[in-house]
């Protein structure tokens, strides 16, 4: 990923802010064409949802840290990831949403923002997506959802900011425009975008929020899996969810409920490679344990999520989206 992330700002509503100026409702879509042109010269591009805790400028250097640690994993062990064909060139947009309040406002927040009808992230996000999706067009038949380019979408979010991208693509289940990707899934068509692959980093949840409250991810324009990481050292979704929640979540114990069967595997050192099979599901849950062990103070090793791992993990699914 390129150290030059583009921002895109919310405010507490989820509603899309220009120099901290909210964005007339019927300008979004020409306020993403006016700052927001994906480079001609990306392969893949990554949206990128920062979590609980976190400065404006700490949510720039932890979207600028993962885009350094998956270019490191790429330049150094480009052969796990033959699909990318050696020229692999992400391009990076970091949302960001006010988010420094205690757990349970933080939490009522995102909640609220993300869902219609006070909030407005899911719209919002939605449109972002959908603009990224519309520009990077058509390949005029080919099998591969992408651009002229070859361009792939990604999901990446990080504690309650997995909550604002499930919201967004929920959002997208009763839309319209599709295609077809490497995974074996076909998934639905009309959407108004389709995503590749989403990552969720110790995502900010309970257990059966999938079988509960993102119920329509099953019939959302996902090709590609949702992965979501959790690791027993994650006290803020462990110690702390309990506490406001009276259960743990998903970031400390991984998806229990869903739609679907659920997957589980561990998180695999740098230098393995994740066969195809143990991804190419609609839920893996990914055991961080040994990984994400970093941190102190409540939270825990909740943002130890910035590993060499995590970039590989992040690599891989991009890969694997490719026929």
């Amino acid at each position: 990923m390129s150290a030059d992330v583009q921002v895109v700002d919310l405010d507490g509503t989820g509603w899309l802010l220009d120099a901290g100026v909210p964005v007339p409702a019927g300008r979004i879509g020409d306020h993403f064409a006016e700052v927001l042109t994906p480079p001609a010269w990306a392969t893949d591009v990554f949206v990128y949802v920062h979590g609980w805790k976190t400065r404006p400028e700490s949510a720039l250097a932890a979207a600028r840290r993962l885009s350094a640690l998956v270019g490191e994993q790429f330049a150094a062990r480009a052969s796990l990831y033959p699909r990318l064909s050696g020229d692999f060139a992400p391009w990076t947009v970091l949302v960001r949403w006010p988010s420094r309040e205690g757990y349970r406002t933080t939490r009522d927040r995102a909640h609220s923002a993300a869902r219609a009808p006070e909030g407005h992230a899911a719209r919002v996000v939605g449109q972002l997506l959908g603009y990224l999706d519309a520009w990077r067009g058509d390949t005029d038949g080919a099998p591969v959802l992408a651009t002229r380019g070859g361009q792939s979408l990604h999901l990446v979010g990080h504690s309650f900011g997995c909550r604002f991208l499930c919201e967004a693509v929920q959002w997208a289940a009763d839309g319209a425009s599709g295609a077809t990707l490497g995974w074996s899934r076909q998934g639905p068509a009309n959407r108004p975008f389709t995503v590749d692959s989403m990552l969720l980093f110790q995502m900010a949840a309970p257990r059966d929020a999938f079988a509960t409250t993102f119920t329509a991810l099953a019939e959302a324009p996902l090709r590609g899996p949702v992965v979501a990481t959790y690791a027993e050292r994650d006290w803020a979704t462990g110690i702390w969810h309990r506490l406001a929640e009276k259960r743990r979540g998903i970031g400390s114990q991984g998806i229990g409920t869903a739609p679907e069967p659920v997957s589980a595997i561990r998180m695999r050192p740098v230098d393995a490679a994740y066969p195809r099979a143990a991804l190419d599901h609609r839920f893996v849950s990914v055991d961080a344990g040994e990984v994400f062990v970093a941190g102190r103070g409540p939270a825990g090793a909740h943002s130890d999520h910035l590993r060499a791992e995590s970039a590989h993990l992040l690599l891989s699914l991009a890969d694997h989206c490719r026929p």
